[in-house]
């Protein structure tokens, strides 16, 4: 059974995310208003919580998720959920979400 709650669109845009004294860096494979799956060599575990930025090229400044929480671990992947999202990012996410969606119908 599939819980998401929004549309998730492939794409391919370098991410980090820290949290504690952890830091790492990935590559986020999808992307939906809230959450995303990453891929990364570093381990990381079901319920970890972390702030995580995502660049997107055509944006002047990463993307900024005050907090997300990991949902589900698999090899070296790992899907979160959004959890804190200043509203200007959320709004900047949405846009980034409509743009995909438009690459998607050309």
């Amino acid at each position: 059974m599939d819980k998401r709650q929004q549309p998730r669109f492939t794409a391919q845009f370098r991410s980090t995310f820290s949290g504690g004294q952890r830091e790492g860096q990935g590559r986020t494979l999808d992307l939906s208003a809230g959450g995303c799956k990453i891929e990364t060599d570093l381990p990381v575990f079901v319920g970890a919580s972390f702030e995580c930025r995502i660049y997107i090229p055509g944006l002047d400044w990463p993307l900024r998720i005050d907090e997300a929480q990991v949902r589900w671990v698999k090899d070296n992947t790992f899907g979160i959920q959004f959890t804190k999202i200043q509203l200007d990012e959320e709004t900047k996410l949405k846009e980034v979400i409509a743009s995909l969606n438009e690459e998607l119908k050309a």
